[in-house]
């Protein structure tokens, strides 16, 4: 088999679900996917353990990305729009068997909020139980709440979750599947919990293993090594088409490669360098060449986050000519190899990137070809995708290359809050800041009505179009290659769910 020939490259450890799951064989699912378990804490790996329908949290999602039921049945605001109140759903079990109860619910999202996420984004001056539900008070009104409650962060976990220190030490959720195992950072297995408050899954046990070269991960969707394999590179995507024995699904998702630039570096303070960097892209090219699906980005939001995405905006374009003009505008001419200069000091910049996402170095190595065409000098240093947040922390990122979800959570509101912040954010603008922009997000976050918002949620869109702190390159599909014995594959295009729990085996 596969694993045994590639155990040099991944952590292959030794099956430890339930006796009557391992009896099962074959009806364990497999499941490979490029993100590792860091740690058990929710505001480090909280995505997975929702991905892996382990956790749940108070607000989902619906088929259309907006706030729907999920551990909350309902909620309602008060007449001030400052106290919210969730109510609890009834007869909600936790792995170790106790109860969901509202105080439960307040401990788990109090330790949410003590950590880094998203509930710090919003003005929350208390949450406390109240009853069969939870009451959450506002300092001001912010119509986004429930979409921030439905981010993975604020996944319910059992108070035996936590130790003394308020620490978490093991996940106990409300999902339909519960941890049988847990090796970080490679492998979890799962297995069907009984007790659940809704349908009985017909997949009785999965397994997850974080494998992070995407060669690999086809290689055992290849081979049957792998049941779903998910973040296909392009090459393996036709690859693996023509396989009798997969299908290959790909559906458009609210993600969008970017470039994200230091503001405040020296060479690219001016607004008019950003303006060359963007011009100086083909879109167009990279969509057809690398990603292999029309997808070129005209604006930051996709089409697919339809409140954000802006119809008239004049969309961005490729004109290396351009580009050049703007670059002598601003002062810079080019030295006898044709890299830039000005005040004796070369126009050399190093972009930061990560292979966890295969199509990123590739999209990097384009970018550093026609960057050096209108005269600008990149290295390319593909790393650990923590190294963009941690330079943007330490001030040394000049530009780092990244694909950012805009639907974690499900008003889009959510991500840019995170990511343009007066002070920029790690996946956002960094020593950038715009009154206007700050303004128009600061007005929104306070309206529930659309036709009053799209206004301001366009002048926001319409500012980050012309100030390019992030520069957008290409929109995205999530791809992913399914054994055809499974059958009810369905990926999500808001990224929350594998859809474990709807799966089944082909007779």
């Amino acid at each position: 088999m596969l694993r045994a020939a590639l155990a040099a490259l991944v952590l292959y450890l030794p099956s430890t679900l339930s006796p009557a799951a391992a009896a099962a064989g074959d009806e364990v699912v497999d499941i490979v996917a490029p993100f590792e378990i860091v740690d058990v804490d929710p505001s480090i790996t909280g995505d997975l353990f929702l991905r892996m329908n382990v956790a749940e949290t108070l607000v989902g999602t619906d088929l259309d990305g907006r706030p729907a039921p999920a551990l909350a049945s309902d909620w309602t605001l008060s007449a001030d729009a400052r106290v919210w109140r969730f109510r609890l759903r009834q007869g909600v079990t936790f792995h170790d068997g106790s109860p969901l109860t509202a105080e439960a619910a307040v401990g788990a999202l109090r330790h949410a909020m003590g950590k880094p996420g998203i509930l710090g984004r919003a003005p929350i001056t208390e949450i406390a139980a109240d009853g069969d539900g939870v009451l959450v008070r506002l300092s001001e009104p912010f119509s986004p709440l429930p979409a921030f409650l439905a981010q993975y962060t604020t996944v319910i976990l059992a108070p035996a979750s936590y130790d003394a220190g308020g620490r978490v030490q093991r996940v106990l959720g409300t999902g339909p599947y519960r941890v049988a195992s847990l090796q970080a950072p490679q492998r979890l297995e799962v297995e069907r919990f009984d007790g659940y408050w809704g349908e009985r899954p017909a997949i009785r046990a999965a397994a997850y293993l974080a494998v992070g070269r995407s060669e690999t991960r086809a290689l055992m969707a290849e081979s049957g090594d792998a049941d779903f394999v998910f973040n296909l590179d392009p090459a393996s995507r036709i690859r693996l088409g023509r396989s009798p024995k997969l299908s290959v699904q790909s559906v458009p998702i609210p993600r969008t490669i970017l470039l994200k630039v230091n503001a405040g570096d020296d060479l690219l303070r001016d607004p008019r360098v950003r303006q060359a960097l963007s011009l100086a892209i083909d879109r167009e090219g990279i969509a057809a060449t690398i990603l292999r699906f029309p997808a070129a980005a005209t604006q930051l939001f996709p089409p697919s986050v339809a409140a954000w995405h802006h119809p008239g905006l004049a969309p961005l374009g490729h004109d290396a000519g351009k580009a050049r003009a703007l670059l002598a505008e601003a002062g810079w001419a080019a030295g006898a190899d044709g890299i830039l200069a000005k005040d004796g000091r070369r126009f050399s910049l190093t972009l930061v990137t990560y292979p966890d996402r295969p199509e990123l170095p590739l999209v990097a190595a384009v970018l550093q070809e026609q960057f050096r065409e209108v005269g600008i000098e990149v290295a390319v240093n593909s790393t650990s995708s923590s190294e963009i947040p941690a330079r943007h922390q330490d001030g040394t990122l000049q530009m780092g290359l990244a694909a950012r979800n805009f639907a974690l959570v499900p008003d889009p509101i959510g991500t840019v809050l995170q990511d343009y912040p007066p002070r920029g954010g790690d996946w956002g603008s960094m020593n950038w800041s715009d009154p206007d922009f700050h303004k128009a997000i600061s007005d929104l976050i306070a309206l529930s009505d659309d036709a009053q918002a799209r206004p301001l949620r366009e002048k926001a869109v319409a500012i980050l179009q012309a100030e390019l702190p992030v520069i957008p390159i290409a929109w995205y599909q999530q791809t992913a290659a399914v054994s055809r014995r499974l059958l009810n594959v369905r990926l999500d295009p808001f990224e929350r769910d594998f859809g474990l729990a709807g799966m089944r085996w082909a007779p």
